[in-house]
């Protein structure tokens, strides 16, 4: 049975590799609203979904040091697109829309589910998508879904808990616990978790290193 260990450090050569690949300039290729809009296939892409509010752009602008790359929004409806940024030499960074806004209006929460759904199960070229999950909340009922959808879409998912400095070690025990459970029921989970948080720094080499090996 596979227990879901926290992913290790990087060597120094995985994380020589992750810190070169962000040390180069990423930049914001476009943003997508509807599956024609997508850019080439020509290379492998990562991309990043989560529950709105769980501190995807703020991991995302940690990761590249770019405070303001990835645009952070606490109004429903704001993000409604899929957007692509460039890494030399490596793969696409993908940023899903949040999902789980229970108040944003019905047509739009149909919408990003429905481009959501299309670009996990057909885009070719995907080689992972981390999973963000609040270290303070676990795996709430709505990440079940992309995790489902991901495992019916046969697409390598890996958890990165977010916010880890917001708990003591004993939460976050708690928590890695709660999700270690749920992880057990999905076939396509990548066996480790990443634990991290943007405001301290936490983590950030390993998902780089694993970003970099990947490209």
């Amino acid at each position: 049975m596979i227990s879901y260990p926290l992913a290790p450090e990087p060597d120094d050569i995985a994380r020589e590799a992750g810190r070169k690949l962000f040390a180069a300039e990423v930049e914001f290729l476009k943003g997508v609203v509807a599956m024609d809009g997508l850019p080439p296939d020509d290379r492998p892409e990562v991309c990043f979904a989560g529950r709105s509010n769980v501190g995807k752009s703020s991991l995302i602008n940690a990761l590249t040091g770019r405070r303001q790359l990835a645009r952070a929004s606490n109004t429903p409806g704001r993000t409604q697109e899929i957007n692509f940024f460039t890494t030399r030499g490596g793969p696409y960074l993908v940023d899903l829309p949040g999902y789980g806004y229970a108040n944003a209006p019905l047509g739009v929460v149909e919408k990003w589910q429905r481009l959501l759904k299309d670009y996990l199960a057909g885009r070719a070229t995907l080689r992972r998508a981390f999973v963000l999950v609040d270290t303070r909340h676990g795996i709430k009922p709505v990440d079940e879904e992309i995790m489902t959808l991901l495992d019916r879409s046969a697409v390598t998912f890996q958890v990165v808990m977010t916010k880890a400095d917001k708990l003591t070690a004993a939460g976050c025990d708690k928590t890695l616990a709660q999700v270690r459970e749920k992880l057990a029921r999905h076939p396509a989970a990548y066996p480790e978790i990443v634990m991290t948080s943007s405001e301290k720094g936490q983590g950030l080499e390993t998902l780089r290193a694993l970003i970099a090996g990947i490209g």
